[in-house]
């Protein structure tokens, strides 16, 4: 199964710049430093949200839980980075109650 609507998926820039790539994010910083160790740079924060949306396209959804907000899809599956390499990521997303469009909740290296 694919991540249902990927070709419409909402990333939203604050998500990109003020958590995936902060490095002084409380929660994000070791997503932030990860993610620099393959290219992906907060001046060119678009390079990582187009990696991502590639992602969700590309790879299969791997779990699917429903929850009071709506259905929650991950996705695995290498991501393509600036640098040529391609890590093993998960990314979560969320299409709200009422909607069909998936949003990016969150991303980060698998184990």
């Amino acid at each position: 199964m694919k991540l249902p609507n990927s070709e419409q998926a909402i990333i939203d820039r604050a998500k990109i710049v003020d958590y995936l790539l902060c490095s002084t994010h409380d929660d994000g910083w070791g997503k932030a430093q990860f993610f620099a160790g393959f290219g992906f740079r907060l001046e060119t924060w678009e390079e990582l949200a187009a990696a991502l949306r590639t992602h969700g396209m590309t790879h299969d959804v791997k779990d699917v839980v429903e929850s009071e907000h709506g259905t929650i899809y991950v996705v695995v599956g290498s991501l393509d980075a600036p640098n040529g390499r391609s890590p093993d990521v998960r990314s979560v997303w969320m299409v709200d109650k009422g909607g069909d469009t998936p949003r990016l909740i969150t991303a980060y290296p698998l184990d």
